[in-house]
C-alpha cells in the first residue's frame, strides 16, 4: 500500500463513522448540515495530506544539470563531467554537463541562466572566479545582487608566467631588474583574465613597465621560441611539450605546481597578488541545505578520486575539494585582491 491510499484511508475514515452514526434513525435539517460540514472538512483534509505527500519527493527526483559556460575540452568540463557521472551512478537520475560557451560573454550568460533557474538543486552552475567575484559588480542585472553560493572549488588553473631557456633572467626578480633598462615583450591571453592582471600588477609593484604587451590566441613553445613574445602568461599544459627548455619563473596559483616545484607561487613573491584562476560549483542562494549536501557529497568524491587527480598529475592543476564555507572566505579575499589589483592599474 502506498503512503498516498494510507493517508487517503486515515482521513476518510471518520467520514464513514460520521455516516454510519445516523443509520438507524431518521436524520433532521440539522444532522444533515452536521454531516455535510464534516464531510466536507474530511475532503479537504484529504486533499492536504496528499499535497503534502507529493510535495516531499526526495532530491533529486529528475534529470540534473551542470551548466558548463565554456566549450568542451578543458580543465573544468572534464572535471564537471566526472562529478555528473559520479552523481548519476550515485543517485540512479540523469546528470549531464551542458556547455553554454558566451562568446564575447565570457562565462556570463552561462551563469545568467543558472541564476534564471529554480532554486532546487537541478541547475548547478560550475564557474571560474570572475562569475562569483565580478559578475555582481559589472551592471548585469540578472547577476546583481550576487546570485551564487559556492558549493566548492575544484581546481586551481596551472597559470604560469614563463620565458625561454636563454633569457638572461631566471626568476621574477631578475626580469624586474632586466626590464628596467630594456624592453620585454609580454604575450597574453587577454586584460581582463585575473592572470593577465596579476601579471600587469606585479610590474607595477616592481617598479618596471612592459616594453609591449600583446593578447594572443595561442601560448605555447612556438610563441617563445619564434620570439613573438619574450615573456608568456599561460598554462602549464600548452609548454609541457617544451618544458625542459624553457623557465618558469612564478605560478599564479595559491601554492607550487608540482610539475615546477622550483618556481615560486605568486603570493611568495608579492603577498597583494595572492590570486590564482579557480573553478568551482555553485547554486542560488535559496537553495535548501539538504540537496546542497547531496550534491557536495558527490563532488568531494569525485575530485579525490584516482582518475581526477590523474589529471593533476598529467596536467599540472590542482585538483582538490574545498568546502563551502572556505570558498566563500576564498571569494571574498579574492573580491579584495581583486580591487587592489584595478587600483593599481588604473
Amino acid at each position: 500500500m502506498t503512503d498516498g491510499s494510507l493517508a487517503c484511508q486515515s482521513v476518510f475514515k471518520p467520514q464513514v463513522q460520521i455516516m454510519n452514526q445516523s443509520c438507524g434513525r431518521v436524520p433532521n435539517r440539522e444532522d444533515n448540515m452536521t454531516i455535510k460540514t464534516k464531510i466536507a472538512g474530511a475532503f479537504a483534509t484529504a486533499a492536504i495530506a496528499l499535497t503534502a505527500g507529493m510535495a516531499v519527493a526526495e532530491y533529486p527526483e529528475k534529470p540534473v544539470n551542470f551548466i558548463v559556460p565554456w566549450p568542451p575540452g578543458d580543465l573544468e568540463d572534464v572535471l564537471t563531467r566526472m562529478i555528473a557521472d559520479d552523481f548519476q551512478e550515485k543517485y540512479g537520475v540523469a546528470a549531464a554537463v551542458v556547455n553554454k560557451p558566451g562568446g564575447g560573454g565570457g562565462p556570463f550568460p552561462g551563469a545568467i541562466e543558472v541564476a534564471n533557474a529554480p532554486a532546487d538543486g537541478y541547475t548547478i552552475g560550475s564557474f571560474v572566479i570572475g562569475v562569483p567575484v565580478m559578475g555582481h559588480q559589472i551592471d548585469i542585472a540578472p547577476l546583481t545582487p550576487a546570485k551564487f553560493d559556492p558549493l566548492g572549488i575544484f581546481l586551481t588553473y596551472p597559470f604560469v608566467i614563463a620565458t625561454s631557456g636563454d633569457a638572461p633572467y631566471s626568476s621574477m626578480a631578475e626580469l624586474a631588474e632586466y626590464a628596467k633598462s630594456n624592453e620585454v615583450a609580454l604575450g597574453h591571453f587577454g586584460d581582463v583574465l585575473t592572470p593577465t592582471q596579476v601579471t600587469k600588477a606585479f610590474a607595477k609593484n616592481a617598479g618596471f613597465e612592459w616594453g609591449s604587451d600583446a593578447a594572443f590566441d595561442a601560448l605555447d613553445c612556438n610563441t617563445l621560441a619564434s620570439g613573438d613574445a619574450d615573456v608568456i602568461n599561460t598554462t602549464l599544459q600548452l609548454i609541457l611539450p617544451c618544458l625542459d627548455s624553457v623557465k618558469v619563473l612564478t605560478s599564479i596559483t595559491d601554492q607550487r605546481i608540482p610539475l615546477v616545484p622550483d618556481a615560486p607561487a605568486i603570493g611568495e613573491l608579492d603577498a597583494d597578488l595572492n590570486i590564482a584562476l579557480w573553478n568551482g560549483l555553485f547554486v542560488t542562494k535559496d537553495t535548501p541545505q539538504d540537496v546542497r549536501d547531496k550534491i557536495i557529497a558527490v563532488a568531494k568524491e569525485s575530485m579525490m578520486s584516482e582518475r581526477a587527480q590523474a589529471v593533476a598529475k598529467e596536467t599540472g592543476a590542482l585538483v582538490y575539494w574545498q568546502d563551502a564555507g572556505d570558498s566563500a572566505a576564498r571569494i571574498e579575499n579574492d573580491i579584495a585582491t581583486m580591487a587592489r589589483i584595478g587600483g593599481l592599474l588604473e
